[in-house]
């Protein structure tokens, strides 16, 4: 090995307290290992077997052990592997003088060497090794006393802090206090701004409340965190602040009646909503619901198009809640439109105007609707067959189209369709039209 090497292995200073056992069963071995290693300021104790070197351990501490791997009755791994369950914090060097690989691999695995060393060894090499096991092992100690340093120092802070203690719940109790006048007078403030745009028409008056009242339902029935809840009442509150710049004639006019410059003038309140939300901190929540709440779950909607799950869940809710409202009061068509009939016409925008699970949450809430074409059976997608019909549309796991409703299927489409389950990896059931027992059977099978 190189002088600069040796230099190295020699850095490590005298008086130090470096405790090393040497394990070998062959004595000249334990003596060249202790004129190897003495000079360097190690403290070297020796052992002839892997019972004696554990017997060593019992009585005394060691830093590092060195242990041959071929030995009588045990050889080095299963002493090393001793070792490691013992005294895990003992650094582990096994020297091999034989091609047995096998033996190697176990004292690796199991005994968690620091490094293994082939006899003959070079000296330098073997200092070397030394050493650097040595210095990993004093950053270890050094690692220990700092996170122990820390933690005693942790705790002098916990008792300088235990008077503070006090007066920090006083005024978390002021605080809490004041946070629930200033949400109280936020709420107010937002039921206030929602009101401005309801005092242009006689039709829009409660339409604001009914619509967030309703999305909070829906959005506690799908099971919504609280906050996400809170954004789309705030959302419903305010879904309509955009149409304040609108002239009063259209905004007294349904949509259905609408021109194309009408439409397109209308169709930019989602957009000025949002705007008009943004600035503030708690509102952008809201906001985003705002923007998306006139898109279209097939991706025909505006203003940005979107389509499935990539429509933000609170204003999938809102569409549905305002578009119920809406051809109640309406606001939709021309005529308004009973509850019963409301709920029908929602219900049949399954899929193409509004997300299934929504839908399912809101007729849960408002009474149950089966529209007749809605009547189906989930088939399995290796069970379809040619002339079955969608009754759904059929989704990808991202919420991407495949296929709309209504759509007659061929045995090329549901070729595709078992293709791209098989694929992805997944059991697909497809909703298909119910025409009778058949269906069921095939369902069933």
């Amino acid at each position: 090995m190189s002088e600069e090497l040796a230099v190295q292995a020699a850095a490590v200073k005298p008086g130090e307290g470096w405790r090393i056992l040497c394990v070998d069963d062959e004595p000249n071995i334990l003596s060249s290992l202790r004129r190897l290693l003495r000079p360097h300021g190690y403290q070297i104790v020796v052992a002839g077997s892997g019972a004696e070197g554990l017997q060593r351990m019992e009585t005394q501490t060691f830093d590092l052990v060195v242990s041959d791997m071929r030995m009588p009755e045990m050889d080095g791994a299963r002493f090393l592997e001793l070792v490691r369950a013992r005294w895990p914090d003992t650094v582990r060097i096994l020297l091999t003088g034989y091609a047995d690989i096998t033996s190697t691999v176990d004292a690796i695995n199991k005994g968690e060497i620091y490094r293994y060393i082939s006899k003959p060894w070079d000296d330098n090499d073997l200092l070397l090794v030394v050493r650097q096991a040595l210095e990993t092992k004093a950053l270890e100690r050094e690692k220990a006393r700092l996170e122990a340093l820390t933690a005693q120092q942790n705790e002098e802070l916990k008792d300088l802090n235990a008077n503070l203690e006090l007066k920090v719940m006083e005024r978390t109790v002021e605080l809490r206090q004041a946070n629930e006048r200033i949400k109280n007078s936020f709420l107010t403030s937002i039921k206030v701004f929602a009101n401005l745009i309801e005092l242009r028409g006689s039709t829009l008056a409660g339409h604001s409340r009914r619509v967030a009242d309703l999305s909070r339902k829906i959005a506690n029935r799908l099971g919504l965190k609280p906050a996400e809840a809170q954004d789309v009442f705030l959302a419903g509150l305010l879904h309509d602040v955009g149409k304040i710049g609108l002239p009063d004639a259209l905004l007294a006019k349904p949509v259905a009646q609408m021109n194309g410059d009408e439409l397109g003038h209308y169709r930019k309140h989602p957009v000025k909503g949002e705007q008009s939300l943004m600035p503030l901190a708690d509102l952008q929540g809201a906001a985003r619901i705002v923007r998306a709440h006139h898109e279209r779950f097939d991706g025909q909607g505006y203003p940005d198009g979107l389509a499935g799950l990539a429509i933000p869940v609170g204003a999938r809710i809102l569409a549905v809640a305002n578009d119920y409202d809406g051809l109640q009061i309406g606001v939709l068509a021309q005529r308004r439109y009973p509850e019963d009939d409301a709920r029908k016409l929602i219900a049949e925008g399954r899929g193409r105007r509004y997300d299934p699970e929504v839908l399912d949450a809101f007729l849960e809430i408002v009474g149950h609707v089966e529209p007749e074409y809605r009547a189906e059976v989930a088939v399995s997608a290796e069970h379809l067959k040619p002339g079955m019909v969608l009754s759904r549309d059929l989704m990808s796991r991202e919420g991407v189209l495949l296929l709309s409703a209504d759509y007659l299927l061929d045995e090329a489409l549901i070729r595709q369709i078992r293709t791209y389950a098989r694929t992805e990896g997944i059991l697909m059931n497809v909703f298909v039209r119910n025409t009778g027992a058949s269906n069921e059977k095939t369902a069933a099978g």
